[in-house]
C-alpha cells in the first residue's frame, strides 16, 4: 500500500495540536510517551476539532464538510463527507470496531491504527492493512486513557509506545457529536458488506447527516446521535457492478429494513438493557440510500426521512 493512513492521520493531527488554543483541545504525554489529545472529555473542544477528527478517522482519505440540512419547517447543521475508495478509508479506518478495555478503561476504537493492529476478524475479509511507525486511535469516551491502554495498543500495532497518539472525544461533547455525524457513508459500507456485496466495487461515497444537539450526558448523546443516522442521513454510492448485484439489496440497505425501527434510539437502548448486541444489526444504516452504477447508468433508490423522530430527539 503506498498511501499510509497513519501517516496522514499523524500529519493531521499534529497541524491540529499546533492550533490547540484555537480549536479548544488539549495535548499532553504519558509516562511512557504516548501523546493523548483531548478533543471533549476536559475540554470543551468544538465543531472544528470534531471536523478534524472526522477526518483522522477516516486515515486522512476524506472531506468533511459543515452544511445546513433541511427537514421540512426545521433546519439543522449538517455534515457532508466525500470519499473516493471508501473501502480503505471507511471499514480500514473509520468503523469503530475495535474494543479497547484495559483495567476500568472502556471505549471504542476507531481510526487507522485499526489497520495496524489487524485485530478484528474484518481485516480478513476486506484485506486492508497499514504500514507505518505511528499508530494513530481515536477513543469516543467519557474518560482519558492511561499508559495501560497506550501501551496495549503499541504492543498491538509495533510501534513505540511514544509513537502512539490517542485523540478522545465524549459523545456528549460537540467534536464528539460531529465526528459520529461523518460516518454516514461508512454505515452504509458496512451495511453492505453484511448483505455480501463486494464493497471492493464501491468507488466513491458522499453522504450528510445532522448533527446532534449537544446533551446532558452519553447516554442521551448516544441516543441523539443514532437517531441523526438512523432518521436523518443519507448516502450516494457510485460501484461499478451489475444491475443484478444491486437491485435485490437495495431495499435492504437503509435502516428502515430493521425490526428496531421507527423508535428513538435511547427508548430502544434501554429496552435492550443497554446492551447494543441485543439491538438488531442491519438497524445500524442511514436513513437513505441512493446507488448508482457507473457500469449501467441506473440508479437505485432506498429509504425515508423521519422529520418527526428527528425532532423529537434533538428538541424534545
Amino acid at each position: 500500500m503506498s498511501i499510509s493512513m497513519n501517516r496522514r492521520a499523524h500529519e493531521t493531527l499534529d497541524r491540529m495540536v499546533d492550533q490547540a488554543v484555537a480549536l479548544g483541545l488539549s495535548a499532553s504525554r504519558l509516562a511512557n510517551g504516548a501523546r493523548v489529545v483531548d478533543l471533549g472529555v476536559k475540554v470543551q473542544g468544538g465543531l472544528l476539532a470534531g471536523k478534524g477528527l472526522a477526518e483522522i478517522c477516516l486515515g486522512g482519505l476524506g472531506e468533511v464538510a459543515f452544511l445546513p440540512l433541511g427537514y421540512g419547517d426545521f433546519t439543522l447543521p449538517g455534515i457532508g463527507v466525500t470519499i473516493d475508495g471508501p473501502l480503505l478509508a471507511c471499514l480500514g479506518s473509520q468503523y469503530a470496531g475495535w474494543k479497547i478495555q484495559r483495567g476500568k478503561f472502556f471505549a471504542m476504537g476507531s481510526g487507522p491504527a485499526r489497520a495496524l493492529a489487524r485485530t478484528e476478524e474484518l481485516y480478513a475479509r476486506i484485506g486492508v492493512k497499514d504500514e507505518a511507525d505511528a499508530a494513530v486511535l481515536v477513543l469516543e469516551s467519557g474518560r482519558l486513557p492511561n499508559e495501560e491502554v497506550a501501551d496495549y495498543v503499541a504492543e498491538k500495532c509495533g510501534v513505540k509506545p511514544q509513537r502512539v497518539s490517542l485523540a478522545v472525544a465524549a459523545t456528549r461533547s460537540l467534536a464528539g457529536g460531529v465526528q459520529i455525524a461523518a460516518r454516514s457513508v461508512e454505515t452504509a459500507m458496512h451495511k453492505l458488506l453484511e448483505l455480501g456485496f463486494d464493497v471492493a466495487k464501491v468507488v466513491s461515497g458522499f453522504g450528510t447527516c445532522p448533527i446532534a444537539t449537544p446533551a446532558a450526558d452519553d447516554l442521551a448523546a448516544i441516543g441523539r446521535t443514532n437517531d441523526c443516522v438512523l432518521y436523518g442521513s443519507e448516502v450516494f454510492l457510485t460501484v461499478s457492478a451489475t444491475d443484478a448485484e444491486i437491485e435485490p439489496l437495495i431495499e435492504k440497505v437503509p435502516a428502515s429494513s430493521s425490526r428496531d425501527y421507527g423508535q428513538l434510539f435511547g427508548e430502544l437502548f434501554k429496552r435492550y438493557d443497554g446492551d447494543f448486541y441485543k439491538i438488531d444489526p442491519l438497524l445500524f444504516s442511514p436513513a437513505k440510500v441512493a446507488i448508482t452504477n457507473a457500469a449501467s447508468g441506473r440508479t437505485f433508490r432506498a429509504g425515508r426521512f423521519d422529520a418527526a423522530l428527528l425532532r423529537t430527539s434533538l428538541f424534545g
